[in-house]
This record gives C-alpha cells, sequence and structure tokens, in this order.
C-alpha cells in the first residue's frame, strides 16, 4: 500500500479488520444464531463467518501481519509514538472526512471503536518513522525537484472571504440592513445563510484564487476592498452577501520559501517507493508461519 494513500484508508482497514474478526469470533459461541431468513430458510451467523472469512480472511491477515512487523522493527529499532503524536493524526485524519460529525458517522455505521483506530494510527506513524530513518534528502535533490515544479510553488492572487446565502433578493437586502446597521457577521450567517457547509463557522470561505468560485461571485469577490461588504450577488445558488477579510498578492516561487514544501513533497515520493523495500526486508528478517487454509 502507498503511504501517501495509507493515513486515510487507515480507517477502512480498521473497520474491515473489526468487522471481520468480530463477527468470526462471535460465531464460535453462537454457531445457531440467525442473521437472516429467506423463505423460512435461515443463514446462521457460523455460516456469515465462514463467508467472511473466505473472501476477507487473507486480506485481514496480511494487514495485521504487516502492523505486527512494524511493531516488531519498531521496538527493535527504539522507535516509539507518543499519545500527542497519536492525537494530533486522529485530528488530521478526521479534518479529510470533513469534521467529527461525517468522521463519527463512518465509525458509527461500520462498527469500529475509536480505540482499534487509535492502535492502526500509532501503526501508520510507526511506520513513517521507520521510512525516514532510511530517507537522505540532499540539498540538490531539493533544488532540482524546485526547478522541475517551480509553477507549482508560485502564490497566485488569493482572497479571503466569508459569505451569507440566501433564497431570495429581499432576504440578501434584510440581511444587508442588519449588517450595515451594526450587526454580526457570524452570528448572521449562522442565523440566515443556507450554505450548510460554513454557515456554522460564520460563513467562512477560507483563502481561494481565480477560477474556484463562480464568475458572478468572483467578480464581485475580488474587486472588494478588506473588511468591507458587498450588495446582494446573484448566482445560480442564490443571493450572496460578500465579505473579503484578507488579500494575498500574486508571487514567484522562491527556494527558500518552498523548501520545507519541496522537502516534504520529495519525502512522500520516496517514502510510496520505499515502503514496498521496508516490507520486504521485515519479511525476510522474521519468521512467519500462517496457518489460514489449515483447518
Amino acid at each position: 500500500m502507498m503511504l501517501k494513500e495509507l493515513r486515510k484508508r487507515k480507517v477502512y482497514l480498521s473497520i474491515i479488520t473489526v468487522l471481520v474478526i468480530g463477527i468470526i469470533v462471535s460465531a464460535f459461541f453462537m454457531k445457531r444464531e440467525v442473521v437472516a431468513s429467506v423463505a423460512g430458510s435461515s443463514i446462521t451467523k457460523a455460516e456469515l463467518s465462514a463467508e467472511l472469512l473466505e473472501q476477507y480472511g487473507s486480506t485481514v491477515l496480511d494487514t495485521m501481519i504487516t502492523t505486527k512487523l512494524i511493531e516488531l522493527e519498531a521496538e527493535k529499532q527504539k522507535i516509539t509514538v507518543s499519545s500527542d503524536e497519536i492525537e494530533e493524526e486522529m485530528q488530521t485524519l478526521i479534518n479529510s472526512y470533513g469534521g467529527e460529525e461525517a468522521f463519527n458517522s463512518v465509525l458509527a455505521s461500520s462498527g469500529a471503536s475509536i480505540g482499534a483506530l487509535r492502535q492502526d494510527v500509532k501503526s501508520y506513524l510507526l511506520t513513517e518513522k521507520l521510512l525516514k530513518e532510511r530517507i537522505t534528502i540532499t540539498e540538490e535533490e531539493m533544488t532540482t525537484y524546485f526547478e522541475e515544479n517551480k509553477d507549482s510553488y508560485a502564490q497566485e492572487e488569493q482572497i479571503e472571504a466569508s459569505h451569507i446565502l440566501v433564497d431570495d433578493e429581499d432576504t440578501a437586502n434584510e440581511v444587508l440592513a442588519k449588517l450595515n446597521e451594526g450587526g454580526d457577521f457570524a452570528e448572521l450567517a449562522e442565523e440566515y445563510s443556507t450554505d450548510e457547509s460554513n454557515a456554522s463557522m460564520g460563513g467562512e470561505l477560507g483563502y481561494f484564487g481565480k477560477g474556484k468560485m463562480v464568475e458572478e461571485f468572483e467578480n464581485v469577490a475580488f474587486e472588494l476592498e478588506i473588511d468591507t461588504l458587498s450588495e446582494p450577488v446573484k448566482t445560480e445558488f442564490g443571493y450572496h452577501i460578500i465579505k473579503v477579510t484578507d488579500k494575498k498578492e500574486a508571487k514567484e516561487a522562491n527556494f527558500e520559501d518552498s523548501k520545507e514544501l519541496v522537502e516534504q513533497a520529495i519525502l512522500e515520493e520516496r517514502m510510496s517507493t520505499e515502503y514496498s523495500s521496508l516490507l520486504s526486508e521485515l519479511e525476510e528478517a522474521y519468521t512467519i508461519e500462517t496457518f489460514l487454509g489449515n483447518n
């Protein structure tokens, strides 16, 4: 598995592992428990567990073996992961799903526990540390990479803005009047805005460059001065009241300013390729026996 994709896919691995193992184990204690009935013909939990074992058993076992190899090698090299590091990575994972509500929904629908997921995150971080120990990035490599990808490190003109979206012009004018009378933009966004993705955050849209928003919105937003309000702007989504809160001028790429990002980009590329080599070496170094097909 590529390290670059590992962070988010760990959730799914955890879910599959928890579901499969949980059903298989519980089946030993409730062999006759019926999980479905079709025209009076029952399907038992034991039958379900056998089917899951047949379909996913080897995949789950491979994942567990890989995790064990990483743990053993990290212990051998005295590499550890702190609880703070785990919590920081958990927050990154939560953010990748769009926030806690969406993330918790995934967990709730899967039956996977937060504790099992933290163990997966720990394994990911141990893997990352083991790989970093194997990788050296030189100044020359970074300079070459920067020159080859220079355009991607240039900063385009950007603005930071918030908006309040409503369905009709009358409501838009009502909101604008309240703002002009000293009303709080964030509070009015939470009260009036129909944009559910950011209404609870005061209508914040963050930074964005040209070409990211619909044309009517963008044409007005990029002409506004900082901390000024627009008149109602009509788009296909409704009527917007826009407030620009900051601006960033376009800037050419500079190696010193981009150095940290360049190093991280190279590191991620190298880790992706180094991951397979690491696993191959660990599989050679540690004795592995599997008995899944012997039962």
